[in-house]
């Protein structure tokens, strides 16, 4: 083993002048801080020839388990000892903040609201260009070689996104499908969504398990236009967990139309005797009725109660 091996792994012995240098030390600390905040002389470190850091506990309040740091040092062959640096440094048992993570990583479904605004890289893999109406579709787009010739053989004018397209062009199309926004969903996006919609509403949910049919036969699915209506839909039962939703047409509830169709209620028959109704009975038969004329009809009661 080398000497300047032997050296290296030999621990410092700190400079005795610079260890003595706790007044001062503590004078920068408190210094940087103030006074009463600077606790008790905790450890000195020798941080090489000559330069001592000096530790002392620090009171100030949130800052549990941190310590004032302060650095001295001395020249060659001099017997004054001077300051380097004060800094503040946790401890082993400090109490110290969260990893900083930014903002597009914290986003969480849920946390935009009324009047946040959510930006949108401009190299997002969700996103793809969309149909910008020129005569030259993009690299990506669905719009044909062969097609953006007969466009220009039909002088369809897509040149201008402010003009209504003319019915049945290229244009016209793409208005229809939704492509001539400044951007589309891409492959990526389209996958993603599906498996995020098919995670809380699809086929291995416990809903859709214990469901008595899928909502693929059910009528109160409402389907829905593009790529992704082959495979998703809008629940529009109000009793559903899932009313309002993008469900999956594999998944299922309860509430399924077809599950239990309840049969008409049975109407009763009409009472043979019916004990809601009045019965009139007069108090003196009626004049053209029976035998006794109606003169002989007595014009007063007879006192019986």
């Amino acid at each position: 083993m080398s000497a300047a091996t032997t050296r290296s792994r030999t621990p410092r012995t700190p400079d005795r002048l610079c260890v003595e240098a706790v007044e001062l030390a503590r004078a920068a600390a408190e210094e940087a801080a103030f006074p009463g905040v600077v606790g008790e002389h905790v450890s000195v470190l020798a941080e090489g020839d000559r330069v001592v850091t000096h530790f002392f506990e620090c009171k100030e309040p949130g800052y549990r388990g941190w310590r004032w740091a302060v650095t001295v040092t001395r020249a060659s062959r001099a017997k004054n000892v001077t300051l380097n640096e004060t800094v503040l440094l946790p401890g082993r048992d400090a109490l110290l903040a969260p990893e900083w993570v930014p903002w597009s990583e914290r986003l969480r479904p849920g946390d935009m609201g009324p009047g946040d605004l959510l930006p949108t890289e401009a190299d997002d893999l969700r996103l793809e260009q969309g149909f910008s109406g020129e005569d030259a579709p993009p690299p990506n787009a669905i719009v044909s070689p062969e097609m953006a010739e007969l466009v220009e053989a039909e002088d369809a004018d897509v040149t201008d996104r402010v003009v209504v397209p003319a019915r049945g062009s290229i244009a016209a199309v793409a208005e229809e499908l939704g492509m001539r926004r400044a951007r589309v969903l891409s492959r990526y996006g389209l996958h993603s969504a599906a498996d995020r919609w098919d995670e809380s509403f699809g086929a291995k949910t416990p809903m859709a398990q214990a469901a008595p049919a899928s909502c693929v036969s059910c009528g109160f699915l409402v389907a829905i236009g593009g790529s992704l209506g082959q495979a998703f839909g809008v629940c529009a039962n109000e009793f559903g967990p899932a009313d309002g939703r993008l469900v999956s047409l594999s998944y299922g509830c309860g509430g399924h139309s077809e599950a239990a169709v309840m049969p008409k209620p049975l109407r009763p028959a009409p009472p043979v005797l019916d004990s809601m109704a009045t019965d009139e009975f007069p108090l003196r038969p009626a004049a053209h009725t029976g035998s006794v004329p109606a003169a002989d009809l007595p014009s007063e009661d007879l006192g019986h109660s």
